[in-house]
């Protein structure tokens, strides 16, 4: 029995210091050939997704993967560029933003070069 609790407290600190999983490989791409209800349902379906606080005075849904890698915008009706789904993904030290504009293209490029200033966005 001491053995055992010997053998399993020297195999605890090792599981603790193992690096986590990459889950962005698990988390979905965005696939602009769907619809966008399609998607955005196929989108906010998959497990570990964890929706981001609603704010009603904005019109976007925000979810992001458990470990924060990967996040998605999907736009409500009112937003610049609805219908739209936007998804960014962090990785090497690199945030990239990508996304399916269905509806006004003006809108859609708006919110992307609003996406990409809060890369940069610094306390």
């Amino acid at each position: 029995m001491r053995r055992r609790i010997a053998l399993a407290l020297l195999v605890l600190p090792l599981c603790a210091c193992a690096p986590k999983p990459d889950t962005t490989a698990q988390t979905l791409g965005l696939d602009c050939r769907q619809p966008f209800e399609a998607q955005a349902a196929k989108l906010t379906a998959q497990p570990g997704l964890k929706p981001a606080p609603r704010d009603y005075a904005e019109p976007y849904l925000y979810y992001s993967s458990e470990d924060g890698r990967t996040s998605y915008l999907i736009t409500q009706k009112g937003a610049p560029g609805h219908p739209a789904i936007m998804m960014q993904r962090a990785a090497g030290g690199q945030v990239k933003t990508t996304g399916c504009p269905y509806g006004d293209k003006h809108g859609y490029d708006q919110l992307m070069k609003y996406l990409d200033g809060l890369k940069t966005w610094r306390r």
